[in-house]
């Protein structure tokens, strides 16, 4: 059957509307109201002398200098253009706005008038004319100097629009991120910066030139019509058609196809964002468990096993120093409000629900952030006053951040060649820390050919390379797989142990927490609820979403005689509450709630009705999520068996049961 006309599929896949004919009509209008004009002069030229006017000696010399003036223009132009646009893009200041009005002032400006106000300001009676003149010997006006600047006046906002527009598109976290393995702020730029930002930078200069090739009228207000000297081709086609219309046509046709050549290749991607190198390209499914991973020798060569050479090898580049490591002291202010001091080798596990403050409280002890202010001592320095580059903390963001025009091994030691290593030994310490975390083989790779988890393990290795003396860690495994997560938790938990520095790791996996810290620092808005071992914290939550984290359920209210009155209404009994009137938190283990289609007789102390809203299965359990009017949401984890017995299912109505000796309380 066919099908209606404003349900046809598109080639896409999806249904085309049918356009409207209020804006049809007026667009197709537009499209004929801009090719006419081309049209013209195709029609109009005289193709059998094209090359006899092409080859004039006037035209081939005002063709030289065209070209001339417009490389010098655009020379000119990325020299102060590219500088402004990343002041306009990265850096606040007052008068911004009015600083931006400038750049597109030359654009919405006439020519004319531009070249009026360039005769005012550098012409012999001008504002700054006589003293060039005067102090350096130099004649802008009616000279070719004075083209040129014409020239750079109006063309040079279209590079600066450009590039800030690819600046704005680029996320500060990469720049950030190289900051944080030792590179300066200019070698931040040229290395990762610029590269980024090439395609957004290389469209800005391709406008730019080809303006800067087709201006006229600041070029003859300002700098003349003189032959040989300020006669750029437009001003050629200017007296041609007064004198030969065919020789002008002709002339016209010429910078026509160069200004199409130039737009057909940018394709509209003038005001681009960044984009990967190897865009298109489609990365492989976040799988890591290949045989490399898993062992075997992969495409780039066997994965080195901690144990081996290559391993211990790694090892020592991060064992302590000799002087026996970098303790931390740091007192933050802001929106974080703590104190955390750490002896050398120490690994906090920094915890808390979103919004908390953990990433603020690791860009805080880099410097990268207003938020949060911290000061910072490593070993004996304070290195609170010293930039990002310079204080020895390395950083691997929550994205990884790798850099998308760089290979994995590049990546890897960017941080060592910040620091002045030679280039062929910084290669050789990044592959020995990619063998180490499994991706080796992966080595020749950009980022957009790695999965999410292959890519944050180079970032780890990246990170590790270079050095620090205080290393951050922002959900370094949350892209692994659970197999490849066990064993790049193994690698990470033996560099640590001779780690010489202090490592703090944001994370919400208790495993983790456990496995990897010596302390847990648990943080709500900004403040440290608890800073204990994971041994204590596992025992004894301060934190209703600690204790959800690691499974439990986790109330909050007031400590009664007998138990607690809950903050969301109900009570609860335990058998050893803290003080009447003081906030405590009840922590009950899923394992210790018990579930009954009937109310249970006998010994529980707590019973409620409820009602089963969710099962899932949690390894061989199922866990049981049960709402209650009188108390809040609860978990109950149970066999299989036992629920298939009770009858589980979304809606059954049930009971819940917890004995009061099964209820932990701690005083917050």
């Amino acid at each position: 059957m066919k099908l209606p006309r404003t349900a046809r599929p598109a080639p896409g896949g999806r249904p085309r509307a049918r356009t409207p004919i209020v804006l049809a009509v007026p667009a197709l209008l537009a499209v004929v109201l801009l090719l006419l004009p081309l049209a013209g002069v195709l029609v109009r030229t005289e193709w059998g002398e094209l090359g006899a006017h092409l080859t004039d000696p006037a035209t081939t010399e005002a063709l030289r200098l065209s070209l001339v003036v417009s490389f010098w223009a655009l020379g000119l132009s990325l020299l102060l253009g590219v500088p402004l646009a990343w002041l306009l893009a990265r850096v606040p200041f007052p008068g911004k706005a009015f600083v931006r009005s400038l750049v597109l002032l030359p654009m919405v400006l006439p020519p004319t008038v531009g070249g009026v106000a360039l005769l005012l300001a550098f012409g012999r009676r001008g504002l700054l004319g006589p003293w060039l003149e005067d102090t350096f010997g130099v004649t802008l006006p009616f000279h070719t100097s004075g083209a040129v600047l014409a020239a750079t006046f109006v063309a040079m906002p279209f590079l600066v629009i450009s590039l800030e527009g690819a600046l704005g598109g680029l996320r500060p976290r990469y720049e950030e991120t190289a900051a944080s393995l030792g590179a300066s702020p200019v070698r931040v730029f040229f290395t990762v910066t610029l590269p980024m930002v090439a395609p957004g930078l290389l469209a800005g200069a391709a406008l730019t030139w080809a303006r800067a090739l087709g201006e006229f009228g600041a070029t003859i207000t300002f700098a003349g019509n003189l032959p040989g000297t300020t006669q750029t081709l437009p001003l050629q086609v200017y007296l041609l058609l007064q004198e030969r219309p065919e020789a002008a046509t002709s002339v016209s046709l010429l910078l026509l196809v160069i200004a199409m050549a130039v737009l057909v290749a940018l394709r509209g991607r003038w005001t681009g964002t960044p984009r990967d190198r190897a865009a298109g390209r489609t990365p492989p499914a976040d799988t890591d468990a290949g045989p490399a991973e898993a062992g075997g020798a992969g495409p780039g060569g066997p994965v080195v096993d901690a144990g081996s050479a290559e391993g211990s090898r790694g090892i020592e580049e991060g064992a302590a120093p000799q002087d026996g490591g970098w303790g931390l002291r740091a007192g933050l202010t802001g929106f974080n409000e703590l104190t955390l001091e750490a002896a050398p080798g120490t690994t906090i596990a920094v915890v808390g629900p979103n919004g908390a403050g953990k990433t603020t409280l690791l860009r805080a002890l880099l410097g990268l952030t207003r938020r949060s202010h911290a000061v910072l001592r490593l070993g004996d320095e304070d290195v609170s006053a010293l930039p990002p580059h310079r204080r020895g903390v390395a950083w691997v963001p929550q994205d990884g951040a790798l850099f998308p025009h760089l290979t994995a091994l590049a990546n890897t030691a960017y941080g060592l060649r910040a620091h002045g290593v030679p280039r062929a030994e910084a290669r050789r310490s990044a592959r020995r820390w990619l063998d180490r975390l499994g991706v080796g083989h992966l080595a020749g790779r950009r980022p957009a050919q790695l999965s999410g988890g292959q890519a944050g393990r180079v970032a780890l290795a990246r990170a590790l390379a270079a050095r620090p003396r205080l290393l951050l860690l922002d959900e370094p495994l949350a892209a692994l797989d659970q197999t490849t997560r066990a064993r790049v938790r193994h690698e990470l938990r033996t560099h640590l142990a001779t780690f010489g520095g202090v490592c703090l790791i944001v994370t919400h996996d208790p495993v983790e927490a456990v496995s990897l810290a010596d302390r847990v620092l648990v943080l709500d808005e900004g403040r440290a609820l608890q800073d204990a071992p994971p041994a204590e914290v596992t025992r004894h939550p301060r934190s209703p979403w600690v204790a959800r984290m690691l499974g439990r359920n986790a109330w909050a209210g007031t400590a009664n005689a007998h138990g607690l009155d809950l903050a969301g209404g109900g009570t609860l009994v335990a058998a050893e509450p803290p003080p009447a009137g003081v906030s405590a938190l009840a922590i009950i283990a899923p394992e210790a709630v018990s579930l009954h289609r009937e109310r249970p007789g006998g010994s529980p102390r707590n019973v409620w009705p409820g009602v089963v809203r969710e099962v899932t299965a949690s390894g061989s359990r199922l866990r049981v999520l049960v709402g209650s009017e009188q108390v809040p949401d609860l978990v109950a984890e149970i066999t299989p068996e036992a629920a298939a017995e009770l009858g589980l299912a979304d809606g059954v109505a049930v009971w819940t049961g917890v004995k009061a000796t099964e209820v932990t309380t701690v005083a917050l």
